[in-house]
């Protein structure tokens, strides 16, 4: 995966040399530090796995889960997207182009391309909600009537 993520690597390699935890392939976090590292959520991780987003890390000799600085760099990857606003799907889709050694920026910008329409159409719905409830809100005296135009806005729709 292609990846950058240097101030991670730096918070990474302060927190190895802090604690000083490795395997044969480098520094591991427990979950609680990967969890610290990325800003995501500790169930939101063990989520992830479950759903097969994050790979299953390696388990130390008393069954904690060590994950690799691999993990984290998918994980922000992961945030990202769907900070984004990816759906699920999207960001499977994204990882698995990602992942290829020769990701398609083709199918990647045609995903990104959708999701952007998407996006647009959010915008206008809710520009087109924002007019007719400022309008609404706008004949609303506020005081006591038999009918207050909000709620009957809302009773009609």
């Amino acid at each position: 995966m292609m990846i950058t993520y240097d101030l991670y690597q730096l918070r990474v390699q302060v927190l190895s040399m802090a604690r000083n935890i490795t395997n044969s392939r480098g520094p591991v976090f427990t979950i609680g530090e990967l969890a610290a590292l990325s800003g995501v959520h500790l169930e939101t991780i063990r989520y992830f796995e479950r759903i097969g987003l994050l790979a299953r890390p390696e388990r130390s000799g008393g069954g904690h889960r060590l994950f690799s600085p691999g993990h984290l760099a998918r994980l922000n990857f992961i945030r990202r997207a769907r900070e984004m606003g990816f759906s699920q799907d999207e960001v499977r889709a994204l990882l698995s182009l990602s992942d290829g050694e020769l990701a398609s920026c083709g199918e990647v910008k045609m995903l990104a391309e959708n999701h952007l329409a998407k996006i647009r159409r959010k915008l206008r719905d809710l520009k087109r909600l924002e007019r007719l409830l400022a309008s609404t809100v706008a004949q609303c005296t506020g005081g006591k009537l038999p009918k207050c135009p909000v709620i009957e806005a809302i009773a009609s729709a």
